[in-house]
């Protein structure tokens, strides 16, 4: 394997493309979403992979049959053996040479041990075989440079251990699975290999473990796959229940190591903790992934003291993840996505219903590609910085929908709700330059404990109801260049962009709560429609910015009525608005307009020019997880 450092890749394509963005000057017109979008581009995971994982040809399935086969028949408490470099002491079979070796037949209470002192290659062919140890590992790679565990097509395999080990040391914790290798292990072919884990682990490795291949069961007392060094898998069907982890890289001493890398392949994963657990990277450029991780998002209240040990991710990693592609459907007691650093997703159809975060990383995240649905979370998307390129994003979260804020999440590893550790700082942005995104708040729709800019894209909110929270929500500035935005939420703490915008935007007071579904119209003088949109749920204040909102030009706005065009998340792009009641006629004359139904007016004082209002102080502290966000009356 490429031992180049993904460190140092991942820092060409995320960390130095959000750096440039996080420093730029506040403005809107200078924020360098191209180079991020071009470095990305040219540095696709695919590539990244190929760098840093390399694929020997006896990874891949070959014909045994032809490599001078060695025959070992598994007859109950012993074997008969056809060929040689094989030793048999009771039910205790020992592998002494490099070679092939195909296994059949049942072996009770026994092991399969591979030791090979000159650290040659062993390929262990499991032709149809059931092989149970009371109290050890029943397959145990001592030495080998390296083993290739081949599941022959069309064969059932079953490998199972006790839930006690008698170790050789009785402080020793080798080996702790049931298909055990203190070096690197290769499985591939077409075969079944049912494993149950019930000591520790299913499958571990102490160096690389690589899946090219196979239908894998694994059921775990711990975790299901472990590679300390790395797990990368090429292709096959993976199907794990573990109490721990599903799929884990441990390896915290070496930055080039630690990683998991996934390049296809189907994953159906239950986890008492963390679906798939990275101590560095976790890449990921394609395969299907069904990943439900301590008991789903309905069990968040086992998850209130979020340490490493009662982590329920379904995907996490401590450096960064990668994704490029991909089908997934995760279901998390915990956050959904969680880096320790960055988050780059460049595509897939992501589903996630999360009982915390749905996407949360410490330092940045970068959207450009894709499809994101998280479905349910308390926060959709949480970082200090936050980059929206390309892509459709959908959010429904019972607190904020986007929160930019820097430090750990107070859910984080060594964190507990409700001593959340975020902080304001101007360093803290969001960054739209692209894209689709609708959210559905509880809390803030977008908030940023610093601030936004956007110059691109298409943004919907149906924000907070309550008039503790805002559809938008900054501390700093929010600067609009591009792109169309339309917040509909409470009027106690509504905000629009700022003033130095170059594009215009309008913020509209209503005098009584509008019920959901009310539709808001804005046409020009001549009768041209600038917006259509219908929020989803009741609103007072709604704040549109559009390239199409001109000065020195007259608008009315109208109330109700209906379209006979198709509406898309609330809003209609064709057809055309009737039937509507008119509500204000005004020009617009400046970067932002401030209405009531009574014309032009001035904004509320705690919301002028930005950021907390009189009163309003630190924001609350996230509840208990399991606890619904608080509302205001």
């Amino acid at each position: 394997m490429n031992r180049k450092s993904i460190y140092l890749k991942l820092l060409v394509i995320l960390l130095f493309s959000t750096f440039l963005v996080g420093c730029s000057t506040n403005s809107a017109s200078q924020i360098d979403t191209g180079v991020q979008s071009s470095l990305i581009a040219e540095e696709n995971v695919s590539t990244l992979i190929s760098d840093i994982v390399t694929y020997d040809n006896d990874d891949y399935y070959s014909d045994w049959k032809n490599e001078n086969p060695n025959y070992i028949e598994l007859n109950g408490t012993a074997a008969q053996i056809k060929g040689s470099g094989v030793e048999v002491k009771d039910s205790r079979i020992t592998i002494t040479k490099a070679g092939v070796y195909v296994l059949s037949g049942k072996l009770n209470n026994g092991q399969i041990i591979v030791d090979v002192q000159d650290k040659g290659i062993v390929r262990l062919v499991l032709n149809g075989v059931e092989i149970n140890s009371a109290d050890n590992a029943p397959i145990y790679v001592k030495n080998a440079g390296k083993t290739i565990l081949t599941l022959q097509d069309g064969t059932e395999n079953f490998i199972s251990d006790g839930a006690k080990y008698a170790l050789e040391a009785a402080s020793s914790d080798e080996p702790n699975a049931a298909i055990y290798s203190k070096d690197s292990i290769t499985i591939n072919g077409n075969g079944t290999a049912t494993v149950r884990g019930n000591y520790n682990n299913g499958i571990t490795s102490k160096d690389d473990l690589k899946i090219t291949g196979g239908n894998i069961k694994i059921y775990a007392t711990d975790d299901g796959l472990m590679g300390r060094d790395a797990v990368v898998v090429k292709d096959g069907n993976i199907s794990i229940e573990a109490g721990g982890d599903g799929i884990k890289s441990s390896n915290d001493t070496d930055a080039s190591k630690g990683f998991i890398a996934i390049e296809g392949g189907s994953f159906d994963i239950k986890s008492g903790k963390d679906g798939f657990q990275a101590e560095t990277s976790l890449l990921i450029n394609s395969g299907t992934f069904v990943i439900t991780s301590g008991g789903g998002s309905t069990n968040t209240s086992t998850y209130t003291i979020a340490t490493e040990e009662q982590s329920a991710k379904a995907v996490k990693a401590s450096t960064e993840i990668v994704i490029n592609g991909g089908t997934f459907n995760m279901d998390s007691a915990d956050d959904a996505i969680h880096s320790n650093g960055n988050v780059a997703i460049a595509g897939g159809d992501i589903t996630i219903t999360a009982g915390d975060d749905g996407i949360h990383a410490d330092s940045a995240i970068v959207a450009e590609g894709g499809k994101i649905n998280i479905a349910k979370s308390y926060e959709g998307i949480e970082s200090s910085i936050v980059t929206i390129a390309a892509g459709e994003i959908y959010i429904v979260a019972s607190d904020d929908g986007i929160n930019i804020a820097g430090g750990n999440d107070g859910s984080a590893v060594n964190g507990r709700p409700g001593q959340n550790s975020f902080s304001t700082s101007s360093n803290n942005k969001l960054n739209i330059s692209g894209g689709y995104v609708v959210v559905d708040s509880t809390g803030d729709g977008l908030d940023s404990n610093g601030s936004i800019y956007m110059s691109g894209g298409t943004v919907l909110v149906s924000g907070p109801t309550a008039n503790m929270n805002g559809a938008l929500d900054y501390d700093g500035v929010f600067e609009i260049s591009g792109g169309f935005l339309i917040a509909a939420g409470s009027s106690g703490m509504a905000q629009v962009p700022s003033e130095q915008s170059t594009q215009n935007s309008i913020l509209m007071y209503y005098p009584q709560v509008q019920q959901a579904g009310v539709i808001v119209n804005l046409k020009d003088s001549t009768g041209k429609t600038i917006v259509t949109f219908a929020p989803k749920k009741e609103y007072q204040s709604v704040a549109i910015s559009s390239p199409e909102i001109k000065k020195n030009t007259a608008y009315t706005l109208y109330s109700g009525g209906a379209s006979t065009g198709s509406g898309n998340d609330g809003l209609y792009t064709d057809g055309e608005y009737k039937g509507g009641a008119k509500i204000v006629d005004f020009t617009v004359s400046k970067s932002v307009t401030w209405m009531s139904e009574t014309g032009e007016t001035t904004a509320k004082s705690f919301r002028q020019g930005g950021g907390k209002g009189p009163g309003m102080g630190e924001r609350p502290n996230r509840p208990e997880k399991g606890t619904p966000p608080p509302m205001n009356q």
